[in-house]
């Protein structure tokens, strides 16, 4: 059981761990280390189309991100080079696509995507218990124009056995208007390990440590052991396209129990989230895609006029244990009231 559970501005643990924030520009991170071990990087390196926190590494410090295509992990499957680490966008703004840009996009199709640019750091605080980093980015066009100005806070708390990544995005719309039509692809997304999956019997393409790509016809689940859980009940693949506040993704990992949560707050636009869960490995929550979702019933094409601003929060649970709907609840009340 947990020996302490968050409240909204402090932690009720004894010991606090330091939360220390290393700033590299030359190789585009920001690494965060808690008592001197790396919890998560902050990422921009220019061949991902969005800045991402990748790896995320469990208390004990197995590796919770799929590696691919960042690193060749002999094992991780090689669909949706788009998938890095922990990131926030979305796959229909002004009709660009801003999710599933990567570098495997063709050269003649690149018009139809957009992309992130990391601008500045505009503050890196170190702390016991917890840490700040606050960025800035652009979210261009193709033709380099700039649609929204984001301004990001994170906030990374630890306390032993649980971690938290708080998330607080502001965008600004800085032309005539910005719509985000009702789209599948988005918004606030982790590609998680493969252990962290959900066991499937499904043919896909693997990679080694060489970068070599093999068709598999029949996966190995021997060390596949994730599974989803809503805040609602519902567990498994049923978790696709249902609507609730937390979603859980639990398993093990060489031994440790892990528990991934996203918690979506009451003031985002579209709240509460539907979820975009695969067995395969892509845990997202999207609260803008309601048509798709509810299959046509609601429609959302939120839309921001020039100068207008949206935030969105959202609370990232690491936990080195599988956590409970009553600890999980307290967590996301403790969280709705920030």
């Amino acid at each position: 059981m947990l020996v302490a559970i968050f409240s909204s501005s402090m932690l009720f643990g004894q010991q606090k761990e330091m939360v220390q924030l290393n700033e590299n520009s030359k190789e585009r991170k920001v690494d965060v280390l808690i008592d001197g071990e790396l919890f998560t990087s902050y990422i921009y390196p220019e061949n991902v189309k969005k800045p991402v926190l990748w790896p995320v590494m469990s208390p004990e410090g197995n590796v919770l991100t799929r590696s691919y295509p960042m690193v060749n992990k002999e094992g991780d499957r090689s669909d949706h080079p788009h998938h890095v680490g922990v990131w926030f966008n979305y796959g229909d703004v002004n009709g660009l696509d801003f999710w599933n840009n990567s570098d495997a996009i063709s050269p003649e199709k690149r018009d139809g995507f957009g992309t992130i640019y990391h601008k500045t750091i505009e503050k890196a605080k170190s702390g016991k218990g917890k840490a700040v980093l606050v960025t800035r980015s652009d979210w261009k066009s193709p033709d380099n124009k700039v649609l929204l100005e984001e301004e990001t806070k994170f906030e990374f708390i630890s306390d032993g056995n649980v971690r938290i990544i708080d998330r607080t995005t502001t965008l600004k719309a800085m032309v005539d208007e910005v719509k985000f039509t009702d789209n599948k692809e988005g918004m606030y997304a982790i590609r998680v390990a493969r252990e962290l999956e959900l066991p499937s019997e499904k043919p896909t393409k693997l990679v080694d440590s060489h970068g070599t790509v093999t068709e598999v016809k029949q996966m190995d689940n021997t060390y596949v052991k994730g599974n989803y859980r809503s805040a609602e009940g519902v567990e498994g693949n049923e978790v696709w396209g249902t609507r609730c506040r937390w979603m859980k993704l639990g398993s093990e990992i060489k031994g440790e129990s892990v528990a991934l949560v996203i918690i979506d707050h009451p003031k985002n636009v579209g709240y509460p989230t539907y979820w975009h869960a695969r067995d395969y490995g892509l845990f997202a929550a999207n609260t803008l895609g309601q048509k798709v979702f509810s299959d046509g019933e609601l429609e959302l094409n939120f839309c921001l006029k020039e100068g207008e601003t949206v935030t969105f929060k959202y609370r990232l649970v690491v936990a080195g244990e599988d956590l409970n709907d009553a600890q999980i609840n307290k967590l996301a009340d403790d969280y709705s009231k920030e």
